[in-house]
């Protein structure tokens, strides 16, 4: 059957036209609230767009998919998840308008970062509820374009949105943020009205009754992130390999970190409106985000002529060498040009570890190593920018750090290499000696017995 064909097959499932119509309001709000979440914080001209204001908030919106990860699925395994779906969005819909308020006031604080964390915990559980239920309103054989479909559509309304978002701050004015947050609410409402067209229990879970209590389920997924993490530590090449990546996220994040400084406050007028500034991060991370997709291009057939640990390491040095070069200049054309290699690069070591880590786990384990990879990758990021609001100037330009940085990536490169070869080749010596040594044996005995 055709891509074409499958499609067509899809969208005739009334029930998923539903579920993605819910989808696609929920994450039209996502992009118009974190939009207005990062002009407020960081992009306004009314307060200083800080270090420790970028950091807070890549905490603010990178902690719940560490910490609410995890757990969604035990909640998510005992509640209606068409429920779940319409009380998640009215719950955002109230915290967010909630936190609208407290922006229209122009205050920032312990509040405010409160309302915005718990919203996009909420959020996180919901996304989680959505891949949840998309078995429930398709076939078995009809899951990856319905997962394409989901996923490539979701994205497209984030970006809308976020767009919306920039074009209502702009006309907002002064209130412009709380503005758009407000629209946000709204929109997080309507996904809440279209859950609701969806039967209470069309979305599973099937066996609520069977399944443990809520407290005996955390317990057990607590116990999981443990066996996982020792199931890693005992094996050697996933244990590099996701050492080498998380090592890598948190010198990919230090210059994401930098970038947006740069041009909140050096590349552009501290005190000027941050439209300007946003549109040009955009540029920024466009072209990142096409190397991403160069990366999704390259990295397979590579990796299969000189394999994903030497992969891993070319990727690691071209972004320790490479993004030195084009960031040691300080010029937004330059910047523009290392965030292409640096997502070309980023993305190839994530493919390459990703594939590496499901062919060395036990099957029995890749969920629990999953969830413990998914919340150390985030925590790296976090991590990161705490540093970064510690050592960084609030310009984001600074020859030390840009140095650390690339020494980072090489040393990771060098500390992977002596892993993931040296010690293989080690190995392999060891069991040359052992079977020379056993060749040896076998003729000694040989010659005795025609003595």
């Amino acid at each position: 059957m055709s891509s074409a064909a499958d499609l067509r097959t899809v969208l005739r499932h009334a029930d998923f036209r539903k579920l993605f119509a819910t989808r696609l309001s929920s994450q039209a709000a996502d992009g118009m609230f974190q939009v207005a979440l990062a002009s407020y914080v960081f992009f306004s001209p009314e307060r200083a767009g800080t270090a420790s204001s970028a950091a807070a908030t890549f905490a603010v919106l990178l902690l719940p998919y560490t910490v609410v990860g995890p757990f969604a699925g035990v909640l998510l395994d005992r509640w209606r998840r068409r429920q779940v779906l319409v009380g998640a969005s009215i719950a955002r819909a109230v915290i967010v308008g909630l936190v609208a308020l407290i922006a229209w006031q122009d205050i920032t604080g312990p509040v405010f970062y409160t309302g915005a964390l718990v919203a996009l915990s909420v959020n996180r559980f919901y996304l989680a509820a959505l891949s949840a239920s998309l078995p429930h309103v398709v076939e078995r054989d009809e899951l990856i374009m319905a997962n394409s479909i989901s996923v490539t559509g979701g994205s497209i309304a984030a970006m809308v949105g976020g767009g919306i978002g920039l074009g209502a701050g702009a006309l907002g004015g002064a209130h412009g943020d709380p503005i758009t947050m407000a629209l946000a609410a709204t929109a997080y409402l309507s996904s809440a009205v279209l859950a609701t067209r969806m039967q209470r229990d069309l979305l599973g879970p099937d066996l609520i009754d069977a399944a443990p209590a809520v407290r005996e389920a955390v317990k057990h997924v607590a116990a999981g992130l443990i066996d996982g993490t020792k199931h890693i530590w005992h094996k050697a090449p996933a244990r590099n390999a996701l050492a080498a990546t998380t090592s890598l996220r948190f010198c990919y994040a230090m210059a994401a970190l930098a970038a947006i400084l740069l041009y909140r406050n050096h590349f552009n007028d501290p005190d000027a409106d941050g439209d300007q500034a946003m549109a040009e991060l955009g540029v920024v991370f466009g072209a990142g985000a096409l190397g991403y997709f160069l990366a999704a291009l390259l990295t397979p057939p590579v990796s299969g002529r000189i394999g994903k640990p030497k992969l891993i390491v070319w990727a690691l040095v071209a972004a320790g060498v490479l993004g030195f070069a084009f960031g040691i200049p300080y010029t937004s054309p330059l910047v523009i040009a290392g965030s292409f290699v640096l997502g070309v690069t980023t993305q190839t070591v994530k493919i390459c570890v990703d594939t590496i880590v499901q062919e060395s786990i036990t099957d029995a384990y890749r969920g629990r190593v999953f969830a413990v990879y998914d919340t150390v990758f985030n925590l790296a990021f976090v991590a990161a920018a705490g540093l970064g609001a510690l050592a960084m100037p609030d310009s984001g330009k600074s020859y030390p750090l840009l140095v650390g940085v690339s020494i980072g990536y090489l040393v990771t490169a060098g500390l992977y290499w002596q892993s993931a070869f040296w010690r293989d080749e080690r190995q392999d010596e060891g069991n040359e000696n052992v079977m020379a040594s056993s060749a040896n044996s076998e003729a000694a005995t040989e010659e005795a017995r025609r003595i």
